[in-house]
């Protein structure tokens, strides 16, 4: 089944529990590209998938210093919240957002006025870095500033330890605490809205049949199929800085 933003607009201004599941989709039109889709960051270059990946990570120091260079160089730091992440405010605003999971570690949703406590970061956040020798946590962006001066591989202060992002990289597990709060809040909902996701890494990605199972509503707007566009309410393909505010209703 699917159906028109105006259909989707009047599901919205009725629901009560809608939870919120966002990919890499809804933060390109901030200047950050997603991962797989035609222009995505793993697509145009696949090597670059290595620098994300735990075992390459601990085990080789180029990678380790590719990846200071590239965390310097995102344009994250510079990214501001886009008129989708907006939108989606504007539903916390007016009470209806039980939960915000999300696959993205860039804090735009923060940024965009959310409240900490409604955003559920599954992979984690680039802002911050932890020590993989000693589990010593702090902000990115002083470390940032080690490397601009010149540490390619900046060591842990307190131990000599690799430093890491606080960012779930493959073959690092979840937090199952994170994970089962994400999967809980989908199953309370009463619509979920899937923005700018493929719909495929799991675990989060259940969280759509989890939902549906439960009665909810499911709506998906992203650029690409996913493979739950058979069970959605509503499949809106076109842009998400445009569709989101008209059926949030602040368009």
């Amino acid at each position: 089944m699917n159906a028109t933003t105006e259909s989707v607009r009047g599901w919205i201004a009725a629901a009560e529990r809608v939870v919120v599941l966002t990919g890499a989709g809804i933060s390109t039109d901030s200047g950050i590209p997603d991962f797989r889709g035609p222009q995505g960051v793993w697509t145009k270059n696949p090597a670059a998938e290595k620098l994300s990946t735990l075992q390459n990570y601990l085990a080789e120091p180029d990678v380790r210093k590719a990846a200071w260079r590239a965390r310097v160089a995102s344009p994250t730091w510079e990214a501001k919240p886009n008129a989708g992440h907006r939108a989606l405010f504007a539903l916390e605003q007016r009470g209806k957002l039980r939960a915000l999971v999300t696959q993205n570690i860039d804090g735009l949703h923060q940024k965009a006025g959310h409240a900490p406590e409604r955003v559920i970061e599954v992979h984690g956040t680039m802002h911050g870095v932890t020590c993989w020798g000693c589990g010593w946590k702090g902000p990115m962006l002083p470390v940032l500033e080690r490397v601009r001066a010149g540490e390619e591989d900046p060591p842990c202060a307190l131990c000599g330890g690799i430093l890491k992002s606080a960012t779930i990289s493959f073959g690092q597990a979840l937090v199952p605490e994170v994970i089962d709060r994400a999967m809980r809040a989908a199953a309370e909902a009463d619509l979920l809205l899937a923005v700018g996701t493929s719909l495929q890494v799991y675990p989060v990605a259940g969280a759509v049949p989890a939902a549906r199972s439960a009665g909810a509503k499911i709506v998906i707007v992203n650029a690409q199929p996913t493979p739950f566009d058979d069970i959605a309410d509503a499949v809106l393909p076109g842009s998400i800085g445009e569709i989101l505010p008209d059926i949030c209703g602040c368009g």
